[in-house]
């Protein structure tokens, strides 16, 4: 049985997502399935399971994948090759990185993965630090710097320009490795040394791929969990590391303060698992050394890497060309009864009395006006905590903490929730917040002057003219403007320090010029 034949007669999940992609990644640390759906260009995750093999723990001192390792690995990956099978999905990306390609063992490892029906490709060290570069060109468009992708087995440094990978190093400095850097007796300053020492000598053999003094994208589960704990540290009000960023300063006070933590003092932590807590000190100590070699303007942790990178190469060049807030928001909000196509009627309409100005921008604002409009099919009593939790919380691509902030203003603002959270009110200043707040409630007077219907859109206009807010209507459809219209114009014009009105005009002649304005519009009305 192969899992890149079709299986016509499987009809997938219970869930309502349709699963499309898999990826399975045999690492050194942990064998990994990922189940994909929605859209590719910034895919959800329907299922993510691992199994702790460690496969690579003897690969320094022995040179071969352990016995009880390739059992371990073995047996997950059995309950894999049928889960895949029973949710019938037939487009399966088998990788294995640094441990097989290291093994003595690894081709019968190999073989016995085909006996199982995967189609395993065996990736080389180059080959996973551009795979990895290209899941950061993909979660950051037009990235540039350079990224580090540290695994159990090895550590991928990889430049990257304009969101295109360039010259790349695999070391063999992965966290089952370091242990081996610190020795019995040496502290860390002399493990810093040490690994000092092997990243000039990798660059160097490599043609010194290593650039200085931009931006250091960290993909891993090992940094993330290094963000994880700054994000503690901080009280930081958001909780995916995804994104999380570290100016120079920072970074090398994040690197100092885990260094000096032991994995005891860390189990307990909240989010740091055992085994995360084992590996964080010694990572810190590499952190240490690559902030010395490289000394990047910032540290940005990545939660896409190798695996999005498999999925973000094969798109044609319009998928890469997608803007991936977009298109996650998108899918998302379509999901929940907000289809792309409404949420941009509403955001044309509002543009002239609501757009984009000094902090935000149209793809930001054509994002919350989707989000806006989703949060409405929610029950009443929990719409507006879930809907700011969607903003702040959920692994959108591509925007930043302040972006969040503004997103879950304009989203409160549509539901007329205008005291915002300390944990929005931290991430965004109050003008930018403000800008937010307004394209809320210009949807807020969309949706609700002809309850999101098409027609309703098409036969009003609201614009800015002369210092006042004013909704143009169609005679045929001036009675739509019922007292709710004029509570929310009053209110959307007092948050832009507007007067306003409501004006009627003849059927077609809503874009007529305003010197063949009719004379019976009506009078200006004070905010």
């Amino acid at each position: 049985m192969s899992y890149q034949k079709k299986r016509a007669d499987r009809d997938g999940t219970f869930s309502g997502y349709i699963p499309k992609r898999a990826i399975l990644d045999i690492g050194s640390n942990t064998v990994r399935l990922v189940i994909y759906g929605g859209t590719m260009r910034a895919p959800t995750v329907l299922l993510n399971e691992k199994v702790t093999a460690k496969l690579g723990r003897d690969i320094a001192s022995k040179g071969e994948l352990a016995e009880e390792a390739i059992e371990l690995a073995m047996r997950g990956l059995r309950r894999f090759a049928l889960l895949l099978d029973d949710l019938g999905i037939d487009d399966v990306e088998t990788v294995a990185t640094a441990a097989v390609r290291d093994a003595s063992n690894g081709s019968e490892f190999v073989a016995e993965l085909r006996k199982l029906g995967f189609d395993p490709r065996v990736i080389s060290g180059e080959e996973e630090a551009c795979l990895s570069a290209s899941g950061v060109a993909g979660a950051f468009p037009g990235a540039t710097g350079v990224v580090a992708d540290l695994g159990g087995g090895s550590l991928e440094l990889v430049e990257i320009q304009d969101g295109k990978p360039g010259s790349a190093v695999s070391l063999p400095l992965g966290t089952l490795r370091l242990p081996d850097y610190r020795g019995e007796k040496s502290g860390d300053s002399a493990m810093r040394k040490s690994l000092e020492k092997a990243l000039k000598k990798g660059a160097s053999d490599y043609g010194n791929p290593i650039g200085k003094g931009q931006p250091l994208y960290l993909v891993g589960g090992t940094w993330r969990c290094m963000a994880v704990y700054a994000m503690q540290e901080e009280g930081h009000p958001l909780s995916d590391p995804h994104g999380f960023e570290l100016d120079s300063k920072r970074s090398q006070n994040l690197a100092k303060a885990l260094a000096a933590e032991t994995p005891e003092s860390l189990k307990d932590r909240d989010r740091i698992s055992s085994m995360r807590a084992e590996k964080l000190p010694d990572a810190a100590v590499l952190l240490q050394s690559l902030l010395s070699r490289i000394e990047p303007s910032e540290l940005v942790v990545s939660s896409w890497g190798l695996r999005e990178g498999l999925l973000y190469d094969r798109l044609a060049a319009h998928g890469k060309a997608q803007d991936p807030l977009l298109a996650g928001v998108g899918v998302f909000a379509s999901q929940r009864g907000a289809p792309p196509t409404l949420a941009a009627q509403i955001a044309g309409w509002t543009v002239d009395a609501a757009p984009s100005r000094k902090h935000g921008s149209e793809r930001l604002r054509l994002a919350a006006t989707m989000l806006a409009l989703a949060s409405m099919q929610i029950e009443p009593n929990i719409r507006h905590p879930q809907a700011v939790e969607w903003a702040l919380h959920k692994r959108w691509i591509a925007v930043s903490s302040e972006e969040r902030a503004m997103l879950a203003a304009a989203i409160a603002a549509n539901g007329n929730n205008l005291d915002l959270p300390e944990s929005v009110t931290e991430l965004a200043s109050e003008e930018a917040l403000e800008e937010a707040i307004c394209w809320g409630l210009a949807v807020r007077v969309a949706r609700r002057l002809g309850a999101n219907s098409r027609r309703s859109l098409q036969v009003s206009r609201l614009i800015v003219r002369d210092d006042a807010l004013v909704l143009r209507l169609e005679e045929s459809h001036a009675a739509l403007c019922g007292i709710p219209t004029e509570k929310d114009m009053k209110l959307l014009a007092g948050r832009l320090g507007l007067d306003w009105s409501v004006e009627t005009v003849a059927d077609g002649e809503l874009y007529a010029a305003e010197e063949e304005l009719p004379e019976f519009a009506a009078q200006p009305r004070q905010a």
